[in-house]
């Protein structure tokens, strides 16, 4: 679909302050990298991936969407009374419920006219969020709208994480 009234005005990210490199993870699993004849670049090598980024064991993926978040909306140059919707497309959550989305409309400080919901569809919702907010904006229905995502890979006892990506 191509859109005739939809722009991308702002953009952010917040990386997590902790990185261990493929290398460094390598060089703990040589014992088990040389018993199986790898090659000694085997995971960078077969995924791609130089580095990791992790956050610190309490911070929720909604902390790190926010922080994102509040870059964003500083990027575009509104305020944030003329969100009409915000979109969670994170894989991880804080919890069950309440939404991702419903913890970040918080933190931001949105007005109750703003809608907010999550996406799940793994790695592309954050696509898929895109798509229905330029859809929204396309019919009239908001003028602004904000597609956010937390994602952590630390596992706590009673909170849903998974991987990193933010």
């Amino acid at each position: 679909m191509e859109f005739q009234n939809v722009s991308i005005i702002g953009l952010a990210h917040a990386d997590a302050p902790h990185r261990i490199t493929s290398a460094e993870l390598e060089r703990q699993l040589s014992p088990i990298i040389k018993r199986i004849h790898a090659r000694p670049d085997i995971i960078q090598s077969l995924t791609g991936i130089v580095a990791r980024r992790f956050w610190e064991p309490n911070r929720q993926p909604s902390e790190a969407a926010t922080m994102a978040a509040e870059e964003a909306i500083l990027n575009a140059g509104i305020d944030r009374s003329q969100l009409g919707i915000l979109l969670n497309t994170s894989v991880c959550r804080d919890y069950i419920e309440p939404s991702v989305a419903c913890l970040v409309h918080g933190n931001l400080g949105l007005s109750p006219e703003c809608m907010n919901f999550d996406v799940g569809n793994a790695c592309l919702a954050f696509l898929n969020g895109m798509e229905i907010i330029g859809n929204m904006i396309e019919r009239g229905q908001v003028d602004y709208g904000i597609v956010v995502d937390g994602e952590g890979s630390r596992f706590e006892i009673g909170r849903a994480s998974c991987r990193e990506r933010v």
